[in-house]
């Protein structure tokens, strides 16, 4: 249903963090490589009715696509994207948790995997 909130084991889950329709990031930080403060990977989203989906490009990322759920302040997609140093393709998974307001900004802390390794990044809200 357009515009309803999902539900969990039925409860209602009420994002806190506002919607992250035509917001865009960039990231501050990642373990899995070091981010080019110049030229940071960034990050276009759009979000409508509990479904998320973005692109992203910059670093050491030629471009990449991600697709997933938004419940509360918990995204859950899958990417991929291709690397600027040897061309290869790169999949994996992420949980983010969405924190920020409207007024202040909004940031997200992901969790990703890419293979067998688990990673943290960080994304601050750019304009």
């Amino acid at each position: 249903m357009p515009g309803s909130t999902p539900l969990i084991l039925g409860f209602v889950i009420s994002p806190t963090a506002p919607s992250l329709d035509g917001r865009r990031f960039v990231m501050e930080s990642s373990t899995a490589s070091a981010v080019d403060a110049d030229s940071p990977s960034r990050f276009r989203y759009s979000e409508q009715d509990g479904v998320v989906w973005g692109d992203y490009d910059g670093d050491t990322v030629t471009f990449g696509r991600f697709v997933g759920t938004r419940v509360g302040d918990v995204l859950n997609v899958s990417f991929a994207h291709v690397m600027v140093n040897n061309g290869a393709v790169v999949t994996g998974t992420s949980a983010s948790l969405v924190e920020g307001s409207a007024g202040d900004g909004v940031r997200l802390v992901e969790n990703f995997r890419i293979g067998d390794v688990e990673h943290v990044s960080i994304c601050v809200e750019s304009e």
